[in-house]
């Protein structure tokens, strides 16, 4: 809404200037109005979508009318299906009259949206895509996943590396149980973090004047942290305690729930899209978007750019260790635990798509994560939970990572260059093809 705000004023000049200026080249304003009007129709089809499934809506801060109207008459799924590919349509031929740039690079993302609502809306309606069609359709992506045969040798390495009794998932989980933070430390722990995460971003990205977040632990999730952004630079952190936190998790959803992560973007989209350009269809965030592959990707990546090894390292030994009443000289043998481990990370995409694709059953999926993982029964059992949940979303994760961190670290530039590269992913209307080479 905030382009009509701005017109206001124009429209009161006009008659006043009209015998002496040249006219308005009808052709010139077209394409950006038909932009205009498209994002307004986008706004209410996809505010219409989530009264048709609770979680569509992941954040909306535009005109409280909006969501109010579409509440008391939402369209059928057929009609809001027809009116995501009609507004396709329409963007498709505003797109050759587009004469600068931004109205391009707008236009393709707003298109990006309204094929992943039509993919979503399709799948509300039950029906069923192969796991790649499904996130090419929502993520405008497709991941390149590797077979599980790649990670077997990384297990038998690790085998050799981390001996004793049991499995090797065992062994590992309860090595990693040693590192668990007490209940009665999470608050201390994760202040901590937060400010260190916030501190480090604030050095490199210039963050809004009053943006704030409260942050609440709670249980009867499938996610370990989640980001509710409440417009007006102010989010809702919430920290899942239905499985005991490792010391790990302090940093990594401090950065990627808050900053540079979650919060930091939405900060930037508001603050320099909705409300700078006035492009209200800012104000709305779909959960099923391209925007969600670079919004994981760089929120994981950000714990990485924010603390490099050896810096993260060092402040969780010197500073969240003894918050959290455990023994910074073990820091490092957890800490190379987490190094030799990552690399087995990707194995859960394509666990997920075997899974989705049917090539395995649930049982299978859960035996997988826990062999490929080295998790815990329970923590197997959330990993797969969150698959049934949220299904191609997964992939937003480590693939969207891959895409954020090879975008910022081509060419090997200095971390400056790296945090500048970061901000322009939060800030511009940017697509997971345009991170590529």
């Amino acid at each position: 809404m905030k382009y009509r705000n701005l017109l206001l004023p124009l429209m009161l000049v006009i008659p006043a200037c009209t015998t002496t200026s040249a006219p308005t080249s009808p052709s010139a304003e077209a394409p950006t109005s038909a932009l205009r009007e498209i994002a307004d129709a986008y706004i209410k089809l996809t505010l219409e979508a989530g009264t048709h499934e609770a979680e569509y809506v992941d954040a909306y801060y535009g005109p409280a009318a909006l969501q109010e109207a579409a509440k008391a008459a939402p369209r059928h799924l057929d009609a809001l299906l027809a009116d995501a590919r009609a507004l396709t349509v329409r963007i498709d031929k505003a797109l050759p009259a587009l004469s600068n740039d931004t109205d391009r690079r707008r236009a393709r993302a707003l298109r990006g949206m309204l094929v992943a609502a039509e993919t979503r809306l399709q799948m509300l309606q039950g029906k069923k895509f192969a796991f790649n069609d499904e996130a090419k359709g929502q993520f405008a992506t497709i991941p390149d996943l590797k077979p599980l045969a790649h990670y077997d040798a990384l297990l038998a390495d690790l085998e050799k590396l981390i001996p004793g009794e049991g499995s090797l998932a065992s062994r590992v989980d309860a090595f990693n149980d040693r590192y668990i933070i007490p209940k009665v430390k999470l608050q201390p722990v994760f202040d901590a973090a937060i400010a260190e995460c916030k501190r480090r971003t604030a050095q490199q990205i210039a963050l809004p004047q009053g943006e704030t977040f409260t942050m609440e632990f709670v249980t009867g999730k499938t996610w370990s942290g989640y980001n509710y952004y409440k417009g007006n630079y102010k989010s809702l952190i919430q920290i899942n305690t239905d499985l005991p936190i490792r010391i790990s998790r302090a940093v990594d959803l401090g950065c990627h729930e808050g900053y540079p992560g979650h919060h930091v973007l939405n900060l930037l989209v508001e603050e320099r899209l909705a409300r700078a350009k006035g492009w209200n269809e800012y104000e709305v965030n779909p959960l099923y978007s391209p925007t969600s592959a670079l919004s994981e990707g760089s929120a994981n990546y950000g714990i990485d750019l924010a603390f490099p090894g050896p810096e993260r390292l060092a402040f969780e030994r010197d500073i969240l260790y003894p918050l959290a009443g455990l023994d910074p000289q073990s820091a490092e043998a957890y800490w190379k635990m987490q190094q030799m481990t990552e690399a087995l990370s990707g194995a859960r995409l394509t666990i997920a798509k075997m899974y989705l694709d049917g090539e395995v059953d649930r049982a299978q999926a859960l035996r997988l994560t826990q062999k490929y993982l080295l998790l815990s029964t329970a923590r197997a059992e959330q990993s797969v939970g969150f698959t049934d949940h949220y299904r191609s979303y997964v992939i937003n994760y480590g693939w969207g990572k891959d895409l954020v961190r090879n975008y910022a670290e081509r060419g090997n530039p200095d971390a400056a260059t790296r945090w500048r590269r970061m901000e322009k992913i939060l800030s511009e209307p940017t697509q997971p093809s345009d991170l590529l080479p």
